[in-house]
């Protein structure tokens, strides 16, 4: 009978898997840069409904006010009727407000997605 010897060597490790940052998968357009592309977008897009959908219920609400309830649209101040001081007055520094809430939430969900991105 033979005697059974064992033969070993040298450890080798694999390779390391070589991961793509996530920015080359982007610029690649593989399917993973699709999907963070369209998490991106998708975030974008529910913002600006939602700020969208705000702005014009309310703008929509102020005629629909001085239809139903016409007594609100006799109320003057100063000698201005009560409607032309809000729709001439109060809407624009609304909307003004509406856009910088906007661009700060925007920048917010785009410095998210660089801080996601960088991270991986």
């Amino acid at each position: 009978m033979t005697e059974r010897v064992t033969v070993t060597g040298p450890r080798r490790r694999r390779a390391p898997a070589l991961r793509r940052a996530v920015t080359a998968e982007i610029d690649a357009q593989t399917q993973l840069g699709e999907v963070y592309m369209r998490a991106l977008l998708r975030a974008q897009l529910r913002l600006s409904l939602a700020v969208a959908g705000v702005v014009l219920g309310l703008l929509a609400t102020l005629p629909l006010l001085f239809a139903v309830a016409p007594r609100v649209s006799e109320i003057e101040l100063a000698g201005v009727p009560l409607p032309w001081l809000v729709l001439g007055g109060l809407v624009y520094p609304a909307l003004v407000a509406a856009a910088w809430f906007y661009v700060r939430a925007a920048e917010r969900v785009e410095r998210d997605f660089g801080d996601m991105v960088n991270r991986r």
